[in-house]
């Protein structure tokens, strides 16, 4: 098998294995790890339809991540998908209405991060010994929602490690909130921030280019490390799944090996969608991936016409960018980016792997607030088909499937479902298609009874959750039920440029 090594987007030059990859989570250039090729299943899809989630994982995981030995990557493999998944296939698909819809949300927070943040702090404590790592690692992460929680479980009490997540203040839902905040382990600290998600975000990244910074916590014994899709450890361990969604159909019958298989993701930051395309170059035969986005549009915009503008709205009618973008605070809070920062990985393939371009791009974006590709560069885009679903059709379309089907979803999987819908009526396409349900709808149970009947707007998400399990015929996640109680354990909120003196308080620095 060959010996896969990872550079900078923006410096083909330095190489680090995939466990160094993972142990940094971002280049010191403030580019993002990429593989120098994408690799190829070296088995057949027969036999992957013959194994369960942790076997296709080790199938698809190994070939991303060649410096792990066996036994560490299958060691890691099976303490991330055991028990704290309510269902043994780890990533159930449910037929509604002529479409699949792959749950990710059966892990301990109720949201496809767990899919990646179960096995994320396995791989990075697994990487720290191989590279005989002396500090403590310190996990940085800006959250919309999701990626908080998820990344907080998942490293709670881990030895050698400490996690400061920073999440939009008014900006999540109060599921999301209490989640976060009611989080216990010696070494976690939650932080509101005054501002969104790109305000955190762009904080957390400021951080880790801080060189002064950083040097000045080395001395005491610490390194930063990310737990963002932005680290290659959150990204290989999302490919896995659409590579099983595929040979569940297949072992199913309701695919053969010469169907092709659609994907519909909701995303913000751009990773999930990004995994299903890497899945597709390891060899499943995807048609269309249909990259769906809710009132913030700005990757709609970006698959339409090639500029990629978070200052700049484009008009519907004339193409052309002449309003201000806003920032929207909508139902689907964790979709609610305008910096989709994963997407650096797609443009720098679709500038030919041309570090120099890629840099140039993204300080145009750092400073002028908006950057365009050439016009070869975007006929790299050939495979994404887009679109977006305001906070309306979205309601509209948890009402309609539930009515239509019984089948409840959240606000996030709506805004995929409902683009996908108008993608199958302008195009006709009617290839199987997958859509990623990233969340339950239990995470958001006020946007979705609400959706479902307005009376419920004046209600409180807690006191709609067992509506929501009468009317679903669902159990209720454990996730809600440790919650409902729980006090709260994290209370500070700063402004933004207060983010760096509030981890050197957490570090005590």
């Amino acid at each position: 098998m060959k010996n896969i090594m990872y550079h900078s987007t923006r410096n083909n030059e330095v190489r680090l294995s995939a466990s160094k990859a993972v142990l940094k989570g971002l280049a010191d250039d403030g580019g993002l790890f990429v593989p120098d090729e994408l690799p190829k299943l070296d088995i057949s899809f027969e036999k992957l339809s013959d194994m369960d989630y942790k076997g296709v994982a080790y199938e698809v995981m190994k070939l991303f991540l060649t410096d792990y030995t066996e036994d560490e990557l299958k060691y890691c493999i099976e303490h991330a998908y055991d028990a704290k998944f309510d269902t043994e296939e780890i990533a159930p698909l449910t037929y509604a209405d002529g479409v699949y819809y792959l749950e990710l949300f059966h892990g301990a927070t109720i949201a496809f991060k767990d899919m990646a943040l179960s096995i994320l702090p396995y791989l990075m404590t697994t990487a720290a010994k191989k590279n005989d790592l002396k500090e403590e690692i310190v996990i940085l992460t800006a959250t919309s929602g999701d990626t908080g929680k998820a990344a907080l479980a998942g490293f709670a009490d881990v030895p050698g490690t400490r996690i400061a997540v920073f999440y939009p203040k008014n900006g999540v839902s109060p599921v999301q909130e209490k989640q976060m905040v009611t989080q216990k382990g010696k070494n976690v600290k939650v932080i509101g921030i005054k501002g969104n998600f790109d305000d955190a975000q762009t904080g957390v990244k400021k951080m880790f280019n801080d060189s002064a910074l950083k040097d000045e916590l080395k001395e005491k014994g610490f390194v930063f490390s990310s737990a963002n899709s932005i680290n290659i450890g959150r990204l290989v361990p999302q490919v896995v799944y659409y590579v099983y969604s595929y040979t569940r159909l297949l072992k199913n019958g309701k695919l053969s090996e010469k169907d092709k298989i659609n994907f519909t993701v909701p995303t913000g930051n751009f990773g999930n969608i990004l995994a299903a395309y890497y899945a597709k170059q390891l060899g499943v035969p995807v048609g269309r991936l249909i990259c769906a986005s809710n009132s913030n549009r700005v990757l709609t915009d970006f698959f339409m016409t090639g500029r990629y503008d978070r200052t700049k709205e484009m008009d519907l009618a004339s193409g052309n960018f002449e309003s201000e973008r806003k920032f929207m605070l909508t139902e689907s809070p964790s979709m609610d980016i305008l910096i989709s920062s994963n997407l650096e990985r797609l443009v720098y393939l679709a500038l030919g792997s041309d570090d120099k371009k890629d840099a140039a791009l993204m300080k145009d974006l750092n400073e002028k607030g908006f950057y365009e590709l050439d016009d070869n560069a975007k006929s790299f885009l050939k495979d994404f088909e887009y679109g977006f679903a305001d906070e309306e059709k979205t309601s509209a379309k948890i009402k309609a499937l539930y009515e239509d089907t019984g089948y409840v979803i959240d606000t996030h999987t709506a805004v995929a479902s409902a683009v996908y819908d108008d993608y199958k009526k302008r195009s006709g396409d009617e290839t199987v298609t997958v859509i990623a349900s990233t969340a339950s709808p239990y995470k958001f149970a006020k946007s979705v009874m609400s959706a479902i009947d307005a009376a419920n707007k004046d209600r409180e998400d807690f006191a709609l959750i067992d509506d929501l399990k009468e009317i679903s015929g669902t159990e209720l996640p454990q996730a809600i039920k440790d919650i409902k109680e729980a006090d709260v354990l994290h209370d500070t909120v700063c402004e933004i440029s207060e983010m760096p003196s509030e981890v050197k308080a957490f570090l005590g620095v």
